[in-house]
């Protein structure tokens, strides 16, 4: 029996691994459960699992929050604050985080549970963006495993599996194209958000489905792969495959490819991690390769999606810019939904806060919480002009 502790467990990627939890309760016990202000759905979680701890990053929700599982009877810990959650996912009884917070939130505890020996299975795309180098670090340092649950690097986890003598040739990173695949640069100039909340196959939380549709999601998974996988930017290649069913690919050194291929559900990948090495029985959807008439694939259009090729860049220059990739990117997609920002104007800021912003070659934790509060001041001026 694994004790989990689910970190953004009222999201997309939290309330599926509730369910993997649901259809294995001999397997795994959940024991914390964290959400950012979602009392209503994160009293109904603590309903059903009767986890140890409840928490609520956001204070104010606190109050709220402990009255309404008062009265359902809840009688464990009612916890807030981000101190509370980085102290959360160190305690005892706990073998698994799930890191599917939201942003930058998620690197303070995903650090501290790496510190407390915790296994992490790693959902939250930021951490290795904004701090790769720190965080295989403290791994390696505390032999602490990281099982992706992005479906694109649990494909290449799992391509991976039995070749840890053979050298890669090239990573083979998919993407779905988003909704604005073959959207013009004219017509991408008056996409709104509710436009790009309509992803073609995956279900996600606004922020990530944002991210899918401008191409940085895939930026970013790119960050990660060069930090989970030890491999450099240059090897690593985008495709965009529109129909997602080849989840990523691994090219090795004499030409071979191996691939995982499936249906778009992310409990596949989500069990994955949290049962390795083995597989589980699970009746999750089967891609049907007798109905599928093409897999087709083809190259980014970094004129139309530059995020994509702004992530590339941080990476190359290294240091802190992929921290400041992030802070500014969280800024401007915030301010897309909140209809501060269009579409296109989002790459533009972000560019030039990365320009504007002090780089820094060596970075220190301490550097990284600079840099990101840096950022985002420059980011949010950049939107006014």
């Amino acid at each position: 029996m694994k004790e989990l502790a689910i970190l953004g467990s009222t999201g997309s990627i939290g309330t599926q691994t509730l369910d993997v939890v649901h259809r294995h309760p001999d397997r795994y016990s959940v024991y914390a459960i964290c959400a950012h202000r979602s009392v209503d759905k994160l009293v109904e979680q603590a309903k059903q699992f009767r986890p140890e701890v409840v928490c609520i990053a956001d204070e104010s929700r606190y109050d709220e929050l402990s009255r309404q599982l008062s009265a359902i009877g809840y009688e464990g810990k009612v916890w807030a604050g981000a101190d509370a959650i980085a102290e959360m996912v160190t305690l005892p009884s706990i073998d698994v985080v799930v890191a599917a917070m939201v942003g930058y939130a998620g690197l303070r505890p995903t650090i501290e549970a790496i510190k407390a020996g915790k296994t992490i299975a790693l959902a939250n795309k930021e951490t290795l963006v904004v701090a790769g180098e720190i965080i295989c670090d403290l791994a390696t340092r505390h032999h602490t495993p990281i099982l992706p649950v992005d479906s694109e690097h649990s494909a290449i986890f799992q391509s991976l599996v039995g070749e840890d003598r053979n050298e890669i040739e090239k990573i083979l990173l998919t993407a779905s194209g988003g909704p604005f695949r073959t959207y013009s640069l004219e017509q991408m100039r008056t996409v709104t958000a509710a436009d790009a909340l309509k992803h073609p196959n995956w279900e996600m939380g606004a922020k990530i489905t944002i991210d899918s549709a401008s191409m940085m999601n895939k930026g970013f998974e790119v960050i990660e792969a060069k930090w989970l996988f030890g491999v450099p930017v240059e090897k690593i290649e985008v495709l965009v495959h529109p129909q997602s069913i080849v989840h990523s690919a691994v090219q090795f050194t004499d030409g071979a490819i191996k691939a995982q291929l499936g249906a778009p559900d992310m409990r596949l990948p989500i069990q994955y991690a949290l049962s390795f090495p083995e597989r589980l029985a699970a009746d999750f959807p089967r891609a049907d390769l007798f109905a599928l008439k093409d897999l087709t694939f083809e190259q980014p259009d970094l004129q139309r999606f530059p995020n994509l090729a702004l992530a590339y860049e941080a990476m190359r220059r290294g240091g802190n810019m992929p921290c400041v990739l992030n802070a500014a990117n969280e800024v401007v997609n915030l301010a897309f939904r909140e209809g501060r920002c269009g579409f296109l104007q989002m790459s533009d800021v972000i560019a030039r806060t990365m320009d504007k912003t002090d780089f820094i070659a060596k970075p220190t934790y301490e550097d990284y919480v600079a840099t990101d509060a840096a950022a985002r001041r420059i980011a949010e001026d950049e939107l006014k002009f």
